[in-house]
Formats: C-alpha cells, sequence, structure tokens
C-alpha cells in the first residue's frame, strides 16, 4: 500500500510546493502509447531443469499444483536466488516494490546475469517507488535480452520524489491507482506468490523495521494460470516500457557499466548462509531440486486470480469480478471458522455486516493486524479503530501486533534483533480447509484502487502448517484486545509472557501521536486508506 498519506502531509509544509505543483500542469503528460505485439509467457518445458523439476513434482497428472509454503524470509529470498541462478528460458517479475537496497540491487543483479545466458527476462513495477532507479533500471534494460517496463508511469522529474509528489497531486485521479500485485514465474514452471515486495526489510534484512510476511512456492497447474495474468498486465495500455518514459544521456555501454558497479557485493551483498532447515522442516530449494524425486511438496487445489490491470483507469472488465468481491463472497462460505490476518483492516459497513452474518451462523471469526505503534500506514489503524468495539461486541477474537510483544516471543526475539516487527502477510483460513492468500489488504484502498493479485488453495495441509507456523491456536507476540468491563471501551491484553501486562490505552503510542492522526484521519476520506 503506498505511503500516501504520509506524502500528502509532508507536501503540505509551504505555499511554495503549491505555486510548483500548479506549474507542473504545463508539464508534459504520458506519452502516447505505441501499438506493440503482444508479448506471451513462455510455457514450462521438459528441455528445461526447472519444467522437469515440476513434472516430477507433479506426477502422475491429477490436476493439482504442488506447493510449498515459504515462511521464513531467508528462505523466500533463497528460493528467488536459485530460481533466478537455475532458469533457462524465461523469468518474469512482477511487484509493487523493487528496493534500491541490498535486496534489490542483489535480484537485479541476478536478473542480468540470467539474461546474458540467454534468459528472457521481463520485469513488470509499478512506478509509485522508483524515484532515482531510472539509470539502474536503463542498465538491466540495455541487455538484449531484458525489458522493464512501468505500470501507470510517472512522467515529470523521475529522479526526485518530491516532483513525483507534485506531479501526483495534478494528476490525482491517475495516479492514485496502483499495482499492488506481487508474482514471480521461472521458466514458466515455477512460481512464488504472495505478500512480499523485492526490499530488505521483506526479507529480514533491514536494521530500523522488518516484516512478517508469507508466500508459496508453487509448480503445476496454477503456474500457468498465473503466467496468463501476467501477460495480461505486460500488455496492458496501462503498462509502459521504460524507454518511452525514462530518457538518458548515457549509452547502452556506460548503462551497463553503472549498473554492473551498483550492483557489485559492495552495494548488494549476498545474504547469510541459511539456517539447514526451515521451520517445517524442509530442506532448501538448491537441497530439495538436486533430489527432486525425494522432495515432499504438499499437493492441493489452487487457483490465480487478479483484477484487471483496467482498474487502474477506474473500469471493471466484465465479466470478471473485483478480487475483493471474490474473496468477501469466499469467506461468506465459512461453516465453522475464519481466520484473517492483514496488516491493515478497515471492514467498512459491508465487511461488518458479513461478519454480522457469520457470527449468527455460530462461525468463529479471528482477525490479526498491527497495533497502532507498528503500522506503517497509522492513518489506517485510526479508522480500523472505529470498528474495534462492534467487532467485539459480536464476539470478534481481535489481536494486534507489538514489536514489544514479539520480542517476548521466542520465535522472533532473535530474528528481529533491533528492529520493529510488523505483520504485512495477506491471509485468510477457512474452515481450516481454504488458504487464501496474495497481495489484498483488506480495505478500501485493495477494493477500489489498486489492483491486487491472489491464490486459492484448497489444503488441510497447508492449513495445518500455517496454524503450526504462525502459532494461531494459541498466539503470542500480539495483545489480545478485549473489552473493557465497561462494554464500551477496549483493553488490550499482552500475549508474550507470564506476566501479560493490560493496558488502558494503545499499546507504545504516545497521547500526541494518536491526537495527531484523530485529527488527520478528518481531512483523509477512508475511500483512500
Amino acid at each position: 500500500m503506498p505511503k500516501l498519506i504520509a506524502f500528502l502531509f509532508s507536501a503540505l509544509r509551504g505555499p511554495a510546493l503549491w505555486l510548483v505543483a500548479l506549474a507542473l500542469t504545463g508539464c508534459a503528460g504520458l506519452p502516447p502509447r505505441a501499438p506493440e505485439a503482444p508479448v506471451t509467457a513462455i510455457a514450462a518445458s521438459q528441455a528445461t531443469e526447472l519444467g522437469r523439476a515440476a513434472t516430477s513434482l507433479n506426477t502422475p497428472p491429477d490436476g493439482l499444483t504442488s506447493m510449498r509454503p515459504l515462511i521464513e524470509a531467508s528462505y523466500a529470498l533463497d528460493a528467488r536466488l536459485e530460481l533466478m541462478r537455475r532458469a533457462q528460458s524465461s523469468l518474469d517479475v512482477q511487484t509493487y516494490q523493487l528496493g534500491n537496497d541490498k535486496t534489490g540491487r542483489l535480484l537485479l543483479r541476478e536478473l542480468r546475469n540470467a539474461a546474458r545466458r540467454g534468459v528472457r527476462v521481463r520485469l513488470l513495477l509499478d512506478d509509485f517507488y522508483t524515484a532515482g532507479m531510472d539509470r539502474l533500471l536503463l542498465g538491466l534494460a540495455a541487455e538484449p535480452n531484458a525489458e522493464v517496463r512501468l505500470f501507470n508511469p510517472f512522467v515529470n522529474m523521475r529522479d526526485h520524489s518530491s516532483g513525483r509528489w507534485l506531479e501526483f497531486f495534478t494528476d490525482f485521479r491517475r495516479l492514485n491507482h496502483r499495482m499492488h500485485n506481487k508474482l514471480f514465474v521461472a521458466d514458466g514452471a515455477m512460481a512464488i506468490a504472495g505478500g512480499r515486495n523485492l526490499a530488505d526489510e521483506y526479507f529480514l534484512r533491514s536494521e530500523s523495521a522488518n516484516f512478517i510476511d508469507f508466500e508459496l512456492l508453487l509448480a503445476g497447474p496454477v503456474v500457468p494460470e498465473a503466467a496468463a495474468i501476467f501477460d495480461t498486465y505486460w500488455n496492458s495500455d496501462v503498462v509502459y516500457p521504460l524507454r518511452r518514459v525514462a530518457s538518458t544521456s548515457r549509452t547502452p555501454e556506460a548503462l551497463k557499466a553503472d549498473f554492473e558497479t551498483a550492483t557489485s557485493p559492495t552495494f548488494a551483498p549476498p545474504p547469510d548462509p541459511l539456517p539447514i532447515t526451515d521451520l517445517l522442516g524442509d530442506l532448501p530449494l538448491a537441497a530439495q531440486l538436486a533430489n527432486i524425486d525425494e522432495a515432499k511438496w504438499m499437493r492441493a487445489e489452487a487457483h490465480a486470480s487478479a483484477d484487471s490491470p483496467n482498474k487502474a483507469l477506474g473500469v471493471m472488465a466484465q465479466p470478471t469480478e473485483p478480487l475483493a468481491q471474490r474473496f468477501h463472497e469466499m469467506l461468506a462460505t465459512a461453516q465453522s471458522n475464519v481466520v484473517v490476518i492483514s496488516p491493515y483492516f478497515i471492514p467498512g459497513d459491508e465487511g461488518m455486516e458479513r461478519i454480522r452474518m457469520g457470527r449468527a451462523h455460530g462461525v468463529n471469526i479471528t482477525v490479526i493486524t498491527n497495533s497502532l505503534a507498528d503500522s506503517d500506514e497509522p492513518l489506517v489503524n485510526i479508522n480500523y479503530n472505529r470498528y474495534r468495539v462492534d467487532m467485539l461486541k459480536l464476539g470478534v477474537n481481535l489481536y494486534e501486533v507489538s514489536t514489544q510483544q514479539l520480542r517476548r516471543s521466542g520465535q522472533f526475539r532473535d530474528l528481529l534483533k533491533k528492529a520493529r516487527g510488523r505483520l504485512h502477510a495477506k491471509l485468510a483460513l477457512v474452515d481450516r480447509q481454504w488458504v487464501l492468500l496474495g497481495s489484498m489488504n483488506l480495505d478500501p484502498r485493495s477494493a477500489r484502487l489498486n489492483t491486487e493479485f491472489g491464490v486459492r488453495v484448497r489444503s488441510f495441509d497447508l492449513t495445518q502448517a500455517l496454524l503450526f507456523a504462525y502459532q494461531l491456536d494459541d498466539i503470542e507476540g500480539v495483545y489480545r484486545v478485549t473489552l473493557k468491563p465497561d462494554g464500551q471501551n477496549v483493553q488490550w491484553v499482552g500475549t508474550g509472557d507470564v506476566n501479560n501486562e493490560v493496558l488502558d490505552s494503545e499499546p507504545d503510542s504516545s497521547m500526541l501521536t494518536r491526537l495527531q492522526l484523530l485529527l488527520f484521519s478528518w481531512f483523509v476520506p477512508t475511500d483512500q486508506l
């Protein structure tokens, strides 16, 4: 989710900025979208190592997909690096944020290396976080087998964040729509889907704040479904080749030289060595591929879906339903229990009605989201707060993730070190049979403004693995939110240690912070959050 609100208030510091903004209205807009022949995914083939591995994992073919949970960040990064290094035909990478940091640069270098081996590389980025990255991205695009495209791009002052914000205000109707999808496909045979962006904080490599997230490594029928969705975006009218909007006086040779320096080990160090096995006892991907016939991946029915890229134009292609609508329809089928994990949670009137209906039918509902102090979008938290008492009165189990509580939990104490810990996983577990995962937050922005990608899996085994990994039957490292005896206000009960402290105000946040956010929330429409 873009940091639109923080940006908004930082920009309201003086009238001079608005004068510049007015001047920008006369600047160049998007260039005409030149007609180009559609480019489509390269199908999996037995001629590639990954194609053969995918066939082995899905023998005999039965319509099910093989999958492996990527719960730990180190294993999620390692899986991408292994797939990049083993790819022989194609790499298709789609993400909302590619960091201009050690992780982003490391992944860019691996894409470059793959392109030089003859692998066709397609990198599709939302343009919101690419300020100052044009030269680096043009360095990758200078390779004959690599192409970079941008979703709903900015045009003016591309190297400066401040200039982009000013353009954002003057072209708000268009630029307020972003591509929030995350997808990685290697050789048309294996895919990674989930919530992680490609930046340090999503792989526990940041020294300030890191995210707890989740993804699936997939091989089987769901992969071509996902690849077809990638193609729909790659060839859409709201996606532009980088070269159409980013200009440079550098020659291709100079861009390649700049890229070589910027992605060298000095600026893109490799990750630390992996633990021998992950949390579920699985070996690293390299070891599994080396002995693929013995690999024990889960097998389940799985399907991929996404919003139409035309959502960025304020248009939804029919008869395709928005991903959010399909998500809520799936939740409505619950017979016994629902667990929702979302970093941002604003149910709205419609969501509250679905909760009432579920509770009326005896469905146990649990919601896990970020606390105010640990949300990277605190204004969203302020709006979520408006629904807390009503949810608790309906009997919803409500938990908020807290850095202080996480550090008291053995599972995260060593991983977080001095950094803050924040929830970023987007998951729903329905009746311990269905798992819904992907890029979509449960807030109005994901439902109405941004495009999203998701995977629906029917698997008791995957559900049980998630219940174990995240301790969902006995949650620690969070605050349990409950009603006070008066039934009109809330309190927070710690779960990270034996003391289980009880707080009557928002944990780890000051009164001044809460007051500022409350005032700001009066000026920001809920549908922008």
